[in-house]
Parts: C-alpha cells; structure tokens; sequence
C-alpha cells in the first residue's frame, strides 16, 4: 500500500482545498528602482555684466529722451483748442467720435500717435526693470504713468482735458512693444538662472 501510494503522481499527493486542487502563483519579481538624476531644464545665461550695463544704461537714455518728448507732446498748453476739448471719462467715446466725425488723416493721427507713444514702454522698461518684464507689470506701469499725464493735462493744461481712450490706446501701444520686441530683450539682458527639476 506505501509503495503505491509513492507512486501516484504527485498531482494527486497535493494536498485539496475547499475541493479543488491547491494552486501555487509565482512570487512576483522586484525590480529594483532605478534612480534617475534630475534633468536640467534649458539653461538661459544672462549676458555678461560688462555688456549688460552699457545695454540698461542706453536704455534709460532713451527712457528720458521718450519721457522728455512725452512732456514737449502732452504737456504743452493749446490755447487754440480750448473750445474745442472736453474730458472723456466713458471708454470708446472718443474712439467712436474719431471714426464718426474726423477725417481719416486726423483719426490715424489720434489713435496712431497714441499708441506709438506706449511702444517705448513695452520695450524699454523689462531692460530696465527685471522684475517688472512680464507684461502685466509692463501694462499697469504704463497705464499708471499715462493716467497720471491725462489727469495733469486736464487739471492744469490750457486747451488739454483728461482721456480714458487715450490712456487705452497708450497701453496698447505698450502691450505691442512689449511683444514685438521688450519681452525678447528683457530675457537676453536678465535672464533668469536655470531651474532644475526631475524626470
């Protein structure tokens, strides 16, 4: 009987759970983890020093020079218009009096200049200002120095008066300069120092 029971196939010697024969699963290999070293990211150099400062230092002359011809441009009295300004505080109004009732010279003239003297924002004050190039600093430093000349022209400029439109139109010049070229040139002057991060 012992020798028979020696012989059986070893199927049948396996011991039955709940009626059916016992399955053994094959213990799951590990792999060990692979540790990946962190990977930097594109790395963007600021331009040496002795070239930044002749850069910035350009850069603020043409900041006075705009800010000097800003002045001579806005600031200056029109007694021969005096009649003929009033303030404008509702948004698009002096836009839709532009197209309505001027000329198609005289309504480049308005909104072409008033955006061309936003332009040197956009592109002079991220070479001057590292912490101001992103362009919702470049937008709301330009809107704040254009707001405080429309209120000064309407307060104590003789034939001037106080415009939102214009001050939308100087910041759009702003935001055009900014794109065209300010962005580009903030980078290349203050570039920022590489991150690194991981995989």
């Amino acid at each position: 009987m012992a020798r028979t029971a020696l012989r059986l196939p070893t199927v049948l010697r396996t011991p039955l759970r709940r009626g059916r024969l016992e399955k053994t699963e094959p213990e799951p290999v590990v792999e060990p983890e692979r540790v990946t070293e962190p990977a930097p990211v594109a790395e963007r150099r600021p331009l040496p020093l002795p070239i930044r400062l002749p850069i910035m230092l350009l850069a603020f002359i043409f900041m006075v020079a705009f800010a000097i011809a800003l002045a001579r441009i806005t600031l200056e009295p029109s007694p021969a218009s005096e009649a003929l300004t009033h303030s404008n505080l509702r948004p698009g109004n002096s836009l839709k009096a532009y197209f309505d009732y001027g000329t198609v010279r005289d309504t480049l003239k308005q909104i072409g200049g008033n955006v061309l003297l936003g332009v040197p924002f956009g592109v002079l004050v991220p070479v001057l200002a590292p912490r101001a190039r992103g362009v919702l600093q470049v937008l709301f430093l330009t809107a704040l120095v254009m707001l405080m000349v429309e209120l000064t022209q309407g307060a104590l400029i003789t034939g001037r008066a106080f415009d939102i439109d214009d001050v939308i139109l100087n910041t759009t010049g702003a935001l055009l300069g900014w794109l065209l070229l300010g962005r580009r040139l903030g980078r290349a002057v203050h570039a920022r120092r590489p991150k690194v991060v991981a995989d």
